[in-house]
């Protein structure tokens, strides 16, 4: 027969054996980490490239001396509004000189060269003008199709884009135009001031009076009092604020993203609310610059023209420093989880799902991404909880506590 423990033992024994079982399961469980948590949603997601840019007058006007001698004081202010033809500066003319066999040679051939180039800019004005005209078309006829439904509101605003483009392609062709003929002119009164000197025909003792070939303001104006002057020096520089596009210097590596027609957004302009801009063109060449960090930088010159009222920024002017951001993709509603909830899995994306106080990692297919959330292809779905910032601490299975709930 058996003999029975005392009840005493018979406690101790199964008091050990609980203490026992208590340390086998506390060191089997796994280990709770602190985590954030994020959800994933739906609504609007757009990828934007910031970049910094300055404004800059679209047709920049430089005034110079059509011949030597000495220029009267000239009263008009940086500011100052003019009219085209309106008398800008006088000149007393100093006595013409002979032109060396040399010079004259050199003379001869800037007003060959500035024919040519005028005879060029007139080419491409046309071609302009053509395609604005057809630019025009397409867009008076999209505005008819559209209300019926014969085309989209995309295929709407592409026509539109196309119209606005064209029109500024013609804009710069003109004004690309008129700045040839100025050089023009000016190469032919070199040597018609030869010819006059030689024949003792000249200007000497005449005023010649500087006009504005266009309206607009004065931008600047570097000869402040009466002073003599040489032919071709630079008396002022005339344009109109009024007609401002954004000049931006973006990464080689960032322009191939970019095209004419994508929107943008200026910001930190110094007035209220962010000021609405597209892209006119990217430049198709290339330059290096080297950084504030002494890194040198291929880069590449984009232009943009504002599309806000001109009453909204009529505050800005000349070589202002602006903020832009680039709107390479944009969606209205798509399935989205935020960018620092995502890491890293072989080839592709993951990213830990909340599931019953566990991490569970997911593998996510994503689209567009920016700095702030990735568009969600499959993987995840509206309203589920991921781990923001997961570390090394935290793999599949590891019990998770929240930051924000404490739980």
């Amino acid at each position: 027969m058996q003999a029975k423990l005392p009840p005493r033992k018979t406690f101790m024994i199964l008091a050990a054996a609980l203490l026992l079982g208590g340390i086998t399961w506390l060191a089997m469980r796994s280990p709770t980490q602190l985590a954030s948590i994020g959800t994933v949603t739906r609504g609007p997601l757009e990828v934007v490239l910031q970049e910094e840019g300055k404004t800059r007058i679209k047709q920049r006007y430089v005034i110079t001396a059509p011949v030597a001698g000495t220029v009267r004081r000239i009263a008009l202010q940086p500011g100052d509004a003019v009219q085209a033809g309106q008398t800008l500066a006088e000149i007393d003319a100093a006595a013409s000189s002979l032109l060396d066999p040399r010079a004259r040679s050199q003379a001869q051939a800037d007003v060959r060269s500035a024919q040519a180039q005028l005879e060029a800019a007139r080419k491409r004005s046309s071609a302009a003008q053509a395609s604005q005209r057809l630019a025009q078309a397409d867009w008076q006829r999209a505005q008819s199709l559209h209300p019926s439904g014969a085309i989209s509101k995309q295929e709407l605003d592409q026509a539109r884009t196309r119209h606005d483009a064209a029109q500024a392609e013609w804009g710069v062709a003109r004004a690309d135009e008129q700045a040839a003929s100025a050089r023009l002119a000016a190469a032919r009164a070199l040597l018609q001031e030869e010819g006059r000197a030689a024949e003792g025909t000249d200007n000497t003792g005449k005023v010649l009076s500087v006009t504005a070939p266009a309206a607009g303001r004065i931008l600047k104006r570097p000869i402040e009092s009466s002073m003599p002057v040489a032919m071709g020096q630079t008396l002022m520089e005339v344009g109109d604020p009024s007609q401002l596009e954004i000049e931006v210097e973006v990464l080689s590596g960032d322009a191939v993203r970019l095209a004419a027609g994508m929107p943008a957004r200026i910001s930190r302009w110094g007035g209220e609310g962010a000021l609405q801009a597209k892209v006119a063109r990217v430049e198709p060449g290339g330059f290096t610059k080297v950084s504030a960090l002494g890194v040198e930088e291929q880069r590449t010159r984009v232009i943009l023209d504002l599309e806000s009222p001109q009453q909204q920024w009529a505050a800005l002017g000349d070589g202002y420093r602006v903020e832009v951001e680039f709107i390479v993709q944009r969606a209205d509603d798509v399935l989205q989880v935020p960018a620092n909830a995502l890491f890293r899995l072989g080839d592709g994306w993951a990213a830990y799902r909340l599931v019953n106080g566990k991490a569970q990692r997911t593998p996510v297919q994503i689209g567009m991404r920016s700095a702030l959330a990735a568009e969600v292809k499959s993987g995840l779905e509206q309203d589920q909880s991921v781990i923001i910032q997961p570390d090394e601490r935290i793999g599949d299975g590891t019990r998770i506590q929240t930051s924000d709930t404490g739980s």
